[in-house]
């Protein structure tokens, strides 16, 4: 990945889950982290899409995936998919115990019917 202005790399995640959808008693599909503070946001498949809520909002351009075992970055910017790019503070993705979608005790029935 060579557009790193929408990086810092030292911030840790800001925790396990989508930070909205956690406040409001939401669910996710997946979950993205923001690359310059660490927000946890929903990915665009979620009822929500706070990840991308949250670039609209901040200008934050940069977002890597916060699944386990995915190490791709997105640029909005750009649109342009990374396959890589630098290491970010620890964790790297939601534990491998959080369900998919999550978190558990949220997710409809029905969530597959709802995704976007």
């Amino acid at each position: 990945m060579t557009h790193d202005s929408g990086i810092d790399p030292n911030v840790p995640p800001s925790g396990t889950g989508c930070a909205e959808c956690e406040a409001t008693g939401g669910w996710w599909f997946h979950l993205r982290r923001c690359a310059r503070c660490g927000h946890i946001g929903c990915c665009d498949d979620s009822p929500a899409r706070h990840a991308t809520a949250h670039y609209e909002a901040t200008g934050h351009p940069v977002i890597r995936s916060f699944e386990p075992g995915e190490g791709w970055f997105w640029d909005y910017t750009t649109s342009q998919l990374y396959a890589s790019g630098p290491d970010l503070a620890p964790p790297v993705s939601h534990p491998e115990d959080q369900p998919v979608p999550g978190p558990a005790g949220r997710v409809p029935p029905d969530w597959a019917d709802t995704l976007r």
